[in-house]
């Protein structure tokens, strides 16, 4: 009785040996499936294109990225310099050097304004003679410069927000593909196990993963840079008011007797 338990007790410890390395090849053999590399593999045409169109995107995105946000951060470095130098000038009425003070700052959004409105009123020759239709054309002159600098501004935000929105839907192309594959293989297998289905759920989900990737840091950025230059355009909008009434007065103080 005891040489039978003993001989039980061998074969039940090889037949459980045997169970777990069978296990261990079996979980080696799908995380080896399952790795990026062998997705990448296993991916078809149409997969492969939905993955290089992300990435273009992505690279797209990121140089939008990182050229605004050196310009915006050039932009406001440049114009807390500016303007307390052409607030000075100006306090001195000193028109030409707050003139060559805004040609020194040309990546300050308020030094092309405040420029442009003073060239404008400086082509009107002595400022004694200056007519309230003349103060008008500088208003003109500075709202034109007002457009121009927050077009510069926008400029490759519309491509962010286009990447946000569409990435997902180009990730979810190759999702309906990779889904489409998963039941093309179940119907050509013997068997409807994992491996059957393995390669096209795994592609099916890494273009869902990418597209997602690419568009929600598009989305951040694009929401973020629009703040920046909403608070850019009120800048130069109180800056211009600031210019008009300094032309106000100037005239004022010119008629007085």
């Amino acid at each position: 009785m005891t040489m039978l338990m003993s001989l039980f007790g061998t074969k039940f410890l090889s037949f459980m040996l045997l169970l777990q390395d069978a296990a261990a090849s079996t979980e080696a053999a799908g995380a080896d499936h399952f790795s990026l590399t062998a997705m990448i593999k296993s991916m078809g045409a149409v997969a492969i294109a939905v993955v290089l169109v992300l990435l273009i995107m992505s690279v797209y995105s990121i140089a939008i990225m990182v050229e605004r946000y050196l310009t915006y951060s050039a932009a406001k470095k440049q114009s807390r310099e500016f303007a307390p130098r052409v607030a000075q000038a100006l306090k001195n009425d000193r028109i030409e050097e707050a003139i060559n003070i805004s040609d020194k700052h040309r990546k300050s959004h308020l030094a092309m304004v405040v420029s442009s409105g003073l060239q404008e009123f400086r082509a009107h020759g002595d400022a004694s003679d200056i007519s309230g239709d003349e103060i008008e054309a500088s208003k003109r002159a500075l709202q034109r410069a007002i457009a121009i600098k927050t077009a510069e501004f926008k400029r490759g935000l519309s491509g962010l927000a286009t990447i946000g929105s569409t990435a997902p839907f180009v990730g979810l192309f190759g999702t309906v593909f990779g889904i489409l594959n998963a039941f093309q293989g179940m119907k050509n297998a013997e068997s409807a196990g994992i491996a059957a289905v393995a390669g096209g759920i795994s592609e099916a989900l890494f273009t869902t993963a990418l597209g997602l990737l690419v568009a929600v840091p598009a989305v951040w950025l694009f929401n973020y840079f629009t703040g920046k230059v909403d608070g850019f355009v009120v800048e130069m909008d109180n800056s211009a008011s600031e210019l008009v009434d300094y032309f106000i007065k100037n005239r004022t103080k010119q008629l007085k007797p």
